[in-house]
């Protein structure tokens, strides 16, 4: 399958290793926010990552060059709170492993911390976890309360290399558990439902662009979004070629991405 770039109306990033590797911006990467504002494409910056704040988000990618509000960031700590909010009264009292990004996506739905008496178990990255909190969450988890997670992704990108992410984490407590989590951020459908929601999109004219096979490639792909993978991040194009989850566009940056888009749209006149 290929792209049909004209009956495009929305895009779905991933960030990290899509526009940005580490601290440095990729090429072509303002050229191409400026070439969907002209079409009035919109667009929602999407990542698994739930360590971060949705205003930290908005500064690195206003840092970049990337216009960018907070209705257009979804973390994956994001669409967590929209599912709790969704599925559980306010007052459901929780207990959550992880970084700022969840726990303040969390108290803004009302929700509190209460590792007493929790009746949900919410696990985001945390680099800074202990023994002490997963033999917390086993305990609550055995004893019948939910469990969560922010995204499923086993690893995570470091300037060193690649180390635990998130997934790693959930294996850790379903070892202990015998618990299968609910886990929210991409391949899973939830993310990209909350997304399509803020867009106003369908799936079929909503672009899915990444660089990970198994969770932004995938994840599009099952909820019937068209996808693109640029090489920039972690995937290869020999990978991306053997593939269960192929792309339907394979491109070396987001740049070049542009320039197909950009030229399938002068083919047709726009």
């Amino acid at each position: 399958m290929t792209i049909n770039f004209p009956a495009l109306r929305g895009v779905v990033f991933d960030m990290d290793g899509v526009l940005w590797r580490g601290s440095e911006a990729l090429p072509g990467v303002p050229e191409f926010f400026a070439f969907l504002q002209q079409h009035g494409i919109r667009y929602v910056l999407a990542t698994n990552n739930s360590t971060r704040t949705v205003d930290l988000y908005v500064e690195r990618l206003n840092h970049f060059g990337i216009p960018a509000t907070p209705d257009q960031v979804m973390t994956s700590a994001v669409a967590t709170a929209d599912y709790v909010s969704r599925h559980y009264p306010a007052d459901t009292p929780v207990y959550i492993i992880g970084q700022q990004g969840i726990r303040d996506a969390m108290a803004a739905h009302g929700f509190r911390e209460d590792p007493a008496h929790a009746r949900l178990v919410i696990v985001g990255l945390d680099f800074d976890v202990r023994y002490e909190h997963f033999k917390t969450a086993t305990l609550l988890i055995r004893a019948g309360a939910d469990f969560i997670g922010t995204n499923g992704d086993l690893t995570f990108p470091v300037p060193e290399g690649l180390v635990p992410g998130n997934g790693s984490l959930l294996a850790l407590l379903q070892a202990a558990t015998d618990r299968v989590p609910t886990v929210i951020g991409k391949p899973e459908p939830g993310m990209l439902e909350v997304s399509l929601e803020r867009l106003g999109t369908s799936p079929v004219e909503t672009l899915m662009i990444g660089d990970r096979l198994e969770t932004d490639i995938l994840g599009g792909q099952r909820s019937g979004l068209p996808t693109a993978l640029v090489l920039t991040g972690i995937a290869t194009r020999d990978e991306a070629e053997v593939a269960i989850a192929r792309p339907d566009g394979i491109f070396e940056s987001l740049a070049d991405l542009h320039a197909a888009w950009a030229s399938a749209l002068e083919l047709v006149g726009r």
